[in-house]
């Protein structure tokens, strides 16, 4: 509960400090994505956004479901809703001060929340050492023990629907991630920018499919989530707190919100304003939310596939008597109108989404490594074959062992991202400010100049030196 009021805290705070621009420049979100192109250092905002909303759309946002709906009731996705409102303009600051502190290293941007905090911040030896221990945090979460959730998700999915062995899957998938990890960013970016939206939208336009066919369900459905969220609801009241809890918690794992891994793609787009990505890792966390994380949701209620925990050995409901949490209540709800395929759908969709989620996880330790030992490419070798080796483990362990791995490394990386956010937010804020400006004024393609608004020329990324 400290880390929601933290994180909700954080959302309130920034969005009020800019005036909810996750509401105000909506339309500008979808508008930069599709400007700029690709260079030598990184990409293209419409690849960029593309890799910053692939890796929100991974296991959190089907099996996550599952898990908040089981353990927090029907009032968790409330919850979660208000996060993405909320939270959507941490996204943004963190994504602002990515862009502005980003490094060239090896010919390609990196950045993230370790740069700006050693740049960023006045007191240097508090930023370098703050700057060191959320590197180390951030490979311990994204090498270590976050990858576990997806690959395990993903073998599976695919083992149980095609009925085939779990450690061949296992090893199959391994290995064409290797392939792709071994290409560097460009492979990387080619593979998230082929391979979710597809799959995004297929996946959507399924869950579309389910919700009209039981149309008649959804005022329902939508009742009994805002009043299992405050409690008065009479079967899921006793749990209020936990739908609370459960909802933001599986929220920061599905968008990430607070964690700083968004801020580490943020660093790789070409833009010529650090707000422009901004913009674009806001809209990452509504598309991963209204888009696939609530119809996944609708999907369970609507057809009442689904089971909720009495926070003890007992179950306040029961719809799918014998089944636990997880993918099964997504494939059980696509089954009741269309018999036999929601098992292999969801596993082919789970595959698609956290192929790229881990990629994603690749960058984020990787971008963390490369701050940490720079020049030291032996170490580089040694984590690619360590990540690789977690990602197989995770397709042998248990459920809830993945799962809490997960949300033990989201929450470290969180409470230490967001207190650095509320120290450097200033400066997020003024950036943020610069750019509302200059659209105010007429001007179409805003240019930052950090020395005009008294950043350090020296602190600042030499993209924008070279710009001035």
């Amino acid at each position: 509960m400290p880390l929601v009021i933290l994180v909700l805290g954080a959302g309130l705070y920034f969005s009020i400090r800019m005036l909810f621009p996750q509401f105000r420049y909506l339309k500008e979100m979808i508008r930069n994505m599709g400007q700029g192109a690709d260079s030598s250092k990184g990409l293209s905002p419409l690849r960029a956004f593309i890799f910053t909303a692939a890796r929100t759309v991974g296991v959190g946002n089907i099996s996550g479901m599952a898990t908040a709906i089981f353990f927090g009731g029907p009032g968790a996705v409330f919850w979660f809703w208000i996060l993405a409102l909320i939270g959507s303009a941490v996204a943004l600051i963190e994504a602002i001060l990515s862009q502005t502190y980003r490094q060239t290293i090896n010919g390609e941007y990196r950045g993230g929340p370790a740069y700006y905090m050693e740049h960023g911040m006045k007191c240097k030896p508090l930023g370098r050492v703050m700057a060191i221990v959320f590197a180390s945090l951030t490979i311990l979460c994204f090498v270590l023990l976050a990858p576990t959730t997806q690959s395990y998700n993903i073998t599976q999915g695919i083992a149980t629907a095609f009925h085939l062995p779990v450690v061949a899957v296992g090893i199959v998938f391994t290995g064409f991630l290797a392939f792709v990890i071994l290409g560097g960013l460009k492979r990387i970016g080619n593979v998230a920018q082929r391979v979710s939206p597809i799959m995004a939208m297929l996946y959507i336009l399924m869950a579309l499919v389910i919700i009209v066919m039981n149309i008649k369900e959804l005022p329902g459905v939508i009742a009994l989530i805002f009043k299992s969220a405050f409690g008065t609801d009479q079967v899921f009241a006793g749990i209020a707190g936990s739908a609370i809890s459960w909802g933001i918690k599986r929220g920061v794992f599905a968008n990430e919100v607070g964690v700083g891994s968004s801020a580490v793609t943020a660093a790789v787009g070409e833009v010529n304003h650090p707000v422009k990505q901004g913009l674009s890792n806001a809209v990452s966390v509504f598309i991963g939310t209204f888009f696939v994380c609530t119809t996944s949701a609708i999907m369970m209620l609507m057809t009442g596939c689904y089971n909720v925990s009495d926070g003890a050995d007992g179950l306040l409901y029961e719809g799918l008597p014998g089944v636990a949490y997880g993918n099964d209540f997504v494939s059980s709800a696509i089954d009741t109108v269309v018999p036999g395929l929601g098992a292999p759908f969801v596993a082919i969709a789970i595959l698609c989404f956290a192929s790229v989620a881990l990629l994603a996880y690749y960058l984020y330790g990787e971008s963390s490594l490369l701050y940490l030992f720079p020049n030291n490419k032996t170490i580089h070798w040694v984590m690619k074959i360590v990540f690789l080796v977690i990602i197989f483990l995770g397709c042998v362990l248990s459920a809830d062992m993945v799962w809490t791995m997960g949300d033990i490394g989201h929450g470290v990386m969180a409470w230490e991202n967001v207190i650095a956010l509320l120290i450097l937010g200033n400066q997020g804020v003024r950036i943020f400010k610069d750019y509302d400006r200059q659209r105010k004024n007429g001007v179409e393609e805003p240019e930052f100049d950090p020395e005009a608004l008294g950043f350090d020329p020296a602190e600042v990324s030499e993209t924008w030196r070279k710009k001035k």
